[in-house]
């Protein structure tokens, strides 16, 4: 027997190929957009809902209240903040008042200080570290 690794195929590397691909082109499917789905559905729900609110208050379809074409995406997301902080508990509504307390508190800090007064106070920390962080040296000395 002759030597494996003799045998050398000449030519450049083929690429696998889909049988569509070989007669006529790649043929990709479109993917259905579900997002776009469900934002007509949810201008439909507006719709629907706005015209059951201006008809239980007697209003007409076409008065000047809500009729204009930002109207119902404004009612809507007014109503989905709504919804938002009733589903929040308390713990929820303490944190994040929490955490945009700390964030304003940062903010002014920074505000107050210079660039040179912020590397100052982190060459400090720097300092503060304790030094088993650095590479101990190897071999005497």
């Amino acid at each position: 027997m002759s030597d494996p690794y003799q045998v050398r195929t000449g030519g450049s590397l083929k690429l696998k190929r889909s049988r569509d691909d070989s007669e006529g082109g790649s043929k990709k499917k479109k993917k259905s957009s579900k997002q776009k789905m469900d934002k007509e559905r949810v201008r439909e729900e507006l719709a629907a809902e706005s015209l059951s609110t201006q008809a239980a208050d007697g209003d007409a379809p076409g008065s000047a209240s809500g009729s204009g074409r930002n109207s119902p995406a404004i009612e809507g997301s007014s109503k989905d903040s709504n919804t938002r902080e009733d589903r929040r508990t308390e713990a929820e509504k303490k944190f994040e008042e929490s955490q945009r307390r700390r964030h304003e508190e940062r903010i002014r800090k920074l505000a107050q200080q210079t660039h040179k007064d912020r590397v100052q106070e982190f060459n400090q920390k720097l300092e503060a570290l304790s030094e088993h962080h650095d590479i101990p040296k190897v071999g005497p000395g």
